[in-house]
């Protein structure tokens, strides 16, 4: 991002108290993953009012001082939701949702939570692709207008997201 005449700052999670965490309930089996407890923004407002790109990694602790290492889809729709951003953007391998997991050629290019969540429950969206989807669903209720998910390997995708009416993956609204 500096190289491309941006300002990054990195921070982490647990930097300001920015993000706190709880243990997952499956932390058993998986080790050291949290999820959000909650976020604190207010030191993210000095450095996007003074210009600045925060970088955030996705780790954060508990009261006591754990660290978990937590999804940063999640983070990012959380962080989204605490900043009251309008619109939430997921950068992805594939091409958003897909009505038809191996069919290239089904994107869904707007549905609501309602409809998210029944393809869910019909195995449509499955795998790496829930978290996903939940992180927009649980933006969305807590305030951000949209959420997409767009592929990320295809050029300028996220200038295409933002600037035209039509978008490149899917839209998910409340």
């Amino acid at each position: 991002m500096n190289k491309a005449g941006g300002t990054a700052v990195g921070l982490s999670g647990m930097d300001g108290r920015l993000l706190m965490a709880r243990p997952n309930p499956n932390s058993a089996q998986l080790g050291f993953v949290g999820d959000v407890d909650r976020v604190d923004p207010t030191m993210l407002h000095p450095l996007i009012n003074n210009g600045h790109i925060p970088v955030i990694a996705s780790v954060a602790a508990d009261e006591a001082g754990q660290s978990y290492n937590i999804n940063a889809d999640t983070v990012a729709g959380e962080l989204a939701a605490a900043l009251g951003a309008e619109k939430l953007i997921l950068l992805t391998d594939v091409a958003g949702i897909l009505e038809y997991r191996d069919d290239p050629n089904s994107l869904v290019k707007e549905t609501d939570i309602a409809g998210v969540k029944k393809l869910i429950a019909e195995k449509k969206v499955a795998g790496g692709m829930i978290p996903k989807v939940n992180c927009c669903v649980r933006a969305i209720e807590q305030g951000v207008s949209t959420a997409s998910i767009i592929d990320g390997r295809v050029q300028h995708s996220l200038l295409h997201e933002i600037m035209s009416e039509d978008g490149l993956g899917t839209m998910i609204t409340a």
